[in-house]
């Protein structure tokens, strides 16, 4: 069909379906086109080939003013000099999409809240489709394991660029796992995901699209965590890499010509020093640094560049360098922009979403608010779709905590116990969470494997404040000043200081466990904190009860071990015996020795990642690994339940979630870059 040339106006409100030549195949109508190796997308010569047609691109109509937001980026070559040779073929939903718009979203703060937002412009190497069951090409357009997984071979797309129109290599995956992960200037240890058994991969990279990870004992479920994880297994090695002294012998002096005292100064301002791709930028919030530097953000393949941050949001223009395309050859992504506003205030974040000031929004919001938003959907022109989750809200004791009255009474196993029974889930379950979840004890895995013992999830999990009460004063906490609570073995005062996050897990679930627990008489006070005071509490080893969701499905532990290892999860979850982890992490020099079972559990977590799925040895160790940690009671579950999804019905080709679940990375498989904004 022949090209219209219109005004950019014009342009930007015709259905993009009209610029393209090959069918523009939807999931809703595949117009007789056969699906592809992978569920609901193509590499482009399989598409063409199936569709039997010939893919002609279009862009976005304001791509060049969008590009001119993004500081440091040369004027704007032709699309096609902007795709890869490969592009990622995307089905949409329902339609093709519209160009234009701003998606308005709502975080709590900073580093508070943002994952769901963070998702939705998010790629890794590989991800998982909608059915969480299937791990399907992203970055990386193929893969293949050896056949006793430990070697990782990956393909990358011929022609793909950064947001900056560099060329994306397998020297940015090298760069990032040598450089940067395995450099203890920059991360003082490694993170799990690229240990095995404790020990480091290796990279090489035979040529530029090639990338070998290469494992000192099988890991299947490394190709897992690439898949599911907010960590990106890539960086731009032309733009850091200038600041990195094994990469560039000036990097010094290239760092101190821009203010910072030494090359990795700059990396860590660029970069942070931490893999969440949350961390802010000082160079979009130090006005008077900005004009001297290269670039104000670090480039990225993500479908939305960051362009300005302030204490009260940021805002984000479409990458015009972005990989993927949709069925009738139009970049993605739709959406031109992206408006993302902080408010730590729950009740206002609630009443914004109910006066339909919000795009899109999943975390942070608790089944407690479904009610008023239900009620408001019509006037407010948006739909609530309650989700299951894979997490629930736990409560695990500081095992090491400073205070020693404390760490005895916390780090003996009648206590925990005896708190485990105190609680009355049924009563929890129907205050609480509507009588729409299920009671149950922390178990590890959710959902439980088959190999593990169903009846786990019911341990101590019943409603016995006698049989508490009874295990209380085994410990020898009585209450000697008759003012109803119970004291400490040594006599001390115990007050249970329980400051919570809504972000992590929901007030009124805290306000009725701590009821029950004064009605077997241990005293405490409840607090809402921010999440950064609550992080900052954790990691400090300075509550005395840790709180937030916690869970984890197999696959996703089979590549991250860090729910079975002290401290039992990472900075932006929950996180208990702080001086354990301490301990390994120093080889004993420091902290507090953890006890034989937390040993065994280290160990056993590493057998599972490299033993044979579905194997003898696999069964047995998990199975192993859900006894211990559920009867340890290291962290007591309380309720499962579902939790509300927040979408304008102005967004289309918005799906409904399997899940609502961080542990997947949230948006991530439903494919945002196809999201558009009907006006």
């Amino acid at each position: 069909m022949k090209r219209i040339l219109l005004s950019g106006a014009a342009l930007a409100l015709l259905p993009v379906a009209a610029l393209a030549n090959c069918p523009a195949i939807t999931l809703a109508d595949m117009q007789g086109v056969a699906p592809g190796a992978f569920p609901q997308q193509y590499e482009l010569s399989e598409f063409q080939a199936a569709a039997d047609c010939q893919m002609e691109f279009a862009g976005n109509p304001d791509a060049a003013m969008l590009n001119g937001k993004i500081q440091g980026n040369p004027d704007l070559p032709p699309l096609a000099e902007r795709l890869p040779e490969e592009p990622l073929v995307v089905v949409p939903y329902t339609s093709i999409g519209k160009y234009g718009g701003s998606l308005d979203v709502l975080s709590n703060a900073p580093e508070a809240g943002t994952s769901d937002f963070l998702s939705v412009r998010h790629v890794n190497l590989v991800r998982y489709s909608d059915d969480l069951q299937t791990i399907v090409p992203n970055v990386a357009k193929s893969w293949e394991w050896n056949d006793d997984f430990t070697q990782l071979t990956m393909k990358l797309r011929k022609g793909h660029k950064w947001s900056d129109g560099a060329p994306f290599t397998s020297a940015d995956v090298k760069f990032w796992h040598d450089n940067l992960m395995l450099d203890t200037n920059v991360f003082s240890e490694p993170k799990d995901y690229v240990l095995v058994g404790g020990e480091p991969m290796t990279v090489e990279t035979p040529d530029p699209q090639t990338v070998v990870f290469n494992l000192p004992a099988p890991k299947p479920g490394l190709l897992a965590h690439f898949a599911t994880s907010f960590a990106q297994g890539f960086q731009p090695k032309h733009f850091l890499g200038q600041f990195h002294p094994a990469i560039d012998p000036n990097a010094d002096a290239n760092a101190q010509a821009l203010g910072f005292e030494n090359g990795y100064e700059a990396i860590k301002a660029y970069y942070g020093n931490s893999d969440w791709t949350d961390t802010p930028s000082p160079m979009l919030s130090i006005p008077d640094r900005v004009p001297s530097l290269p670039k104000a953000a670090v480039p990225t393949l993500e479908s939305h560049f960051v362009t300005n941050e302030t204490p009260e949001g940021r805002q984000l223009v479409a990458n015009p360098y972005f990989f993927q395309v949709d069925t009738a050859g139009n970049q993605l992504p739709y959406i031109s922009e992206q408006d993302e506003v902080y408010i730590n205030d729950n009740e206002v974040r609630i009443l914004k979403l109910v006066n339909g000031e919000v795009d899109y929004k999943s975390q942070s919001i608790q089944l407690a608010s479904a009610p008023i938003l239900l009620e408001n959907q019509e006037s407010g022109n948006y739909t609530i779709h309650l989700r299951p989750e894979i997490t629930m809200g736990v409560f695990g004791f500081n095992v090491t905590h400073p205070e020693e009255g404390k760490r005895a009474a916390f780090s003996d196993l009648r206590f925990r116990e005896a708190m485990s029974l105190a609680i009355n889930r049924d009563e929890l379950n129907e205050v609480g969470f509507f009588g729409l979840g299920t009671p149950q004890q922390y178990v590890g895995f959710s959902p439980l494997p088959e190999f593990a013992d169903a009846e786990l999830k019911a341990y101590k999990a019943n409603y016995d404040p006698d049989a508490a009460r009874a295990l209380l004063d085994e410990v020898g906490m009585m209450d000697t000043d008759g003012d109803g609570f119970r004291e400490l073995p040594n006599g001390d005062k115990l007050v249970l200081n329980m400051n919570f996050s809504t972000q992590g897990i929901a007030g009124q679930t805290v306000e009725l466990v701590a009821q029950y627990w004064a009605e077997v008489g241990i005293q405490s006070v409840v607090k809402e904190v921010t999440p950064d005071e609550y992080r900052s509490a954790q990691s400090s080893n300075q509550l005395d009860v840790a709180m937030w969701r916690k869970g984890q499905p197999l696959a996703i532990v089979l590549g991250n071990n860090e729910l079975w290892v002290p401290p039992y999860e990472n900075y932006f979850g929950v996180r208990n015996a702080m001086l354990w982890a301490e301990w390994i992490s120093s080889g004993g020099s420091a902290g507090v020795e953890p006890p034989a079972w937390a040993k065994g559990m280290i160990d056993d977590i590493n057998a599972l990642q490299s033993a044979a799925q579905g194997s003898d040895e696999f069964n047995e160790v998990g199975a192993r690994m859900v006894d211990t940690m559920t009867k340890q009671l290291m962290f007591i579950g309380t309720v499962n339940a579902p939790a509300p999804i927040y979408q304008s019905n102005r967004v289309q080709n918005f799906v409904e979630f399997k899940t609502h679940s961080y542990e997947y990375y949230r948006t991530y498989p439903y494919r945002a870059s196809q999201w558009w904004l009907d006006e």
